[in-house]
């Protein structure tokens, strides 16, 4: 065998090797990172476990003053987002964006007046887009967590560890955004408040479906005893297998959705086609304040087409 080709494949199968190592250690790290949430990481800064309560809570706008931008369905809305920005601030940047696309308009030969019109209505239809989507997002995490902590919190109620206990070992175990509500779930119990009331204002904060199942669980055997081990364990069945029918009527639905995108994108496309074919096509008409209007009225029926696409494609429990 010749020795050059044997250095060759000596060198390949290091290089191999140490890419393999870096990959690995990548990976450990992500999944520890991944592993700590958002509780845990303020527990690293040194502060009491009071403090970290008081900076949760505040995070997500529970138990704060209520301002004149704190609007109660805007304020729940966002609290159920998850977003930790303050409530002002987010609407500032929102108004930003809605200011930028106004400018925008006028760039592309929009009227002043159509200009100044869009700014106010996206003030006022961003931020709720927005939050719906976030919320949206976490309801999705959240309910893909929530049978796991609830069979976490049956093995530990085999231990033979109280609810309360449990509950925080959820809070040690699992990654946001389950992790860090469960923990201020224990925290509240630890300083004062009833497992129930701490379980209720999860509810509020999440807005889950299925939450109300677990809580009523727990309220029940608060209140009337019974073996709370045996309901959860049969309760993360149950809600495991309506994870399942909500998936597979996604699945079933996804011809309606994928008609909507592409009923969405066509025109989009082919306007954004002939603009780069044909620079002048719309030139003598593109300054005419009709073509705005009548662009506004073809963007409200699509948006209205979709919606009642979507609301076909949908299932709720």
């Amino acid at each position: 065998m010749n020795p050059l080709y044997l250095i060759y494949a000596s060198a390949a199968v290091a290089g191999i090797l140490i890419a393999e190592a870096f990959y690995l250690l990548h990976a450990g790290r992500s999944d520890r990172r991944a592993a700590i949430n958002r509780r845990l990481k303020l527990q690293e800064k040194k502060l009491s476990q009071e403090q970290v309560l008081i900076q949760l809570r505040k995070e997500r706008g529970v138990g704060g003053r209520h301002t004149l931008f704190s609007l109660a369905g805007l304020r729940r809305l966002r609290t159920q987002s998850g977003l930790t920005k303050p409530l002002p601030q987010f609407l500032g940047i929102i108004s930003g964006v809605a200011f930028g696309i106004g400018l925008l308009l006028l760039w592309f030969g929009a009227s002043v007046k159509i200009a100044a019109l869009s700014v106010p209505v996206l003030c006022v239809v961003l931020p709720v887009m927005t939050l719906k989507f976030l919320r949206k997002r976490r309801h999705k995490h959240f309910g893909l967590q929530l049978p796991e902590a609830l069979e976490l919190i049956t093995r530990s109620l085999k231990a033979g560890h109280p609810v309360p206990v449990a509950i925080a070992m959820v809070a040690r175990e699992m990654p946001d955004p389950i992790g860090t509500e469960f923990g201020v779930v224990a925290d509240e119990v630890t300083y004062g408040s009833t497992l129930v009331h701490a379980l209720h204002s999860m509810f509020e904060r999440v807005g889950h479906e299925d939450l109300p199942l677990f809580v009523t669980a727990v309220s029940i055997q608060s209140s009337s005893g019974g073996n709370l081990r045996e309901i959860l364990d049969g309760l993360s069945g149950t809600i495991r297998e309506r994870g399942k029918l909500r998936r597979k009527v996604r699945a079933i639905s996804t011809e309606g959705r994928i008609s909507a995108y592409i009923l969405t994108a066509v025109p989009v496309l082919l306007m954004a086609a002939i603009f780069g074919l044909m620079p002048g096509f719309y030139g003598k008409v593109w300054g005419e304040p009709l073509t705005w209007y009548l662009l506004g009225g073809s963007v409200f029926w699509l948006l209205l087409g979709n919606a009642m696409m979507f609301k076909m494609a949908n299932f709720k429990f």
